[in-house]
């Protein structure tokens, strides 16, 4: 079998999955995309010399350092080689549902899963009569992961406008707002693997932190779900068709809320929660569906 692996050089998810697959099948391809080219007179994908066509499979682990919408363009080239037979996991169409905040909210919306109130807008004026209904908003980048470029506003601060037009200036043009969850200490990273539950783990908010990100001091631990928080959980990832994924939860008085499903999903989280190591599962699942 030959399976590469789309991820990032060094990156520890996208290392620990080519080694895995070095583990099972003999051979270790790290594939980066920004030295991918498709050629429309060969009609190829190729990663250097090699035609990624002729792989059993690709499992995509990171497609980019850093959320962009640039990244979707990487994704429409590995829709184009699954389009033509090769199997990719995740399928890229179900990662482009995925990757962009807003169409996932809106997928998730769609199908009454139950999310933060959320306000979408190109205007200021708008954004501002969102966080006074709010009362306290946090202002999402379209891409972004680990809470990077979010802002927290109160409908308290005397320059509010300003500093609304200072985050739509910033490069958010669409803002995408949302009320301000009460996270008690921890919200939840439930996780599915071919669709099936796998663990819940949680993120423990550090003292001086407004979210539970680990950028901002967070950190993993074991956690048993209530049976809802996993049903809805199961509900909101399967509209994404995604072979590993997680779906983030927080617990609120008002019942379980999701903040989104993961167009990747991390291993880390039940790696450090519980010693799995998801990675071999992943290669070991992709190799069963390819022997289907």
């Amino acid at each position: 079998m030959r399976i590469g692996i789309v991820g990032i050089a060094g990156g520890w998810s996208s290392e620990r999955l080519a080694a895995a697959a070095e583990k099972q099948t003999g051979s270790r391809l790290l594939i980066h995309m920004e030295d991918v080219r498709w050629d429309s007179q060969q009609n190829t994908l190729c990663y250097g010399h090699l035609d990624l066509a002729a792989f059993d499979a690709l499992i995509v682990k990171k497609i980019g350092v850093k959320y962009s919408p640039h990244l979707l363009d990487r994704l429409y080239l590995l829709d184009f080689l699954h389009k033509r037979g090769t199997r990719v996991f995740s399928k890229p169409s179900s990662m482009l549902l995925a990757l962009d905040r807003l169409s996932c909210t809106l997928k998730l919306r769609a199908h009454n899963i139950p999310m933060p109130p959320t306000v979408v807008t190109e205007s200021v004026e708008h954004g501002c009569e969102a966080v006074l209904s709010f009362g306290t908003a946090v202002f999402k980048p379209l891409y972004s992961s680990k809470g990077r470029g979010m802002v927290v506003l109160s409908a308290l601060d005397p320059q509010l406008k300003e500093k609304v037009t200072a985050f739509k200036n910033a490069g958010n043009t669409l803002m995408y707002i949302q009320k301000k969850v009460d996270i008690p200490a921890q919200d939840l990273g439930v996780m599915f693997l071919g669709g099936k539950y796998l663990a819940t783990y949680a993120r423990l908010r550090a003292a001086d932190a407004w979210n539970t990100t680990t950028v901002n001091g967070g950190r993993y631990a074991p956690f048993e779900p209530a049976p809802e928080v996993v049903e809805i959980a199961a509900r909101a990832q399967a509209l994404f068709d995604l072979d590993y994924t997680g779906v983030d939860i927080v617990e609120t008085e008002a019942g379980p809320q999701v903040f989104e499903v993961s167009a990747f999903g991390g291993f880390r989280g039940l790696y450090e929660a519980y010693g799995l190591d998801v990675a071999e599962k992943l290669l070991s699942y992709v190799l069963e569906q390819i022997n289907a």
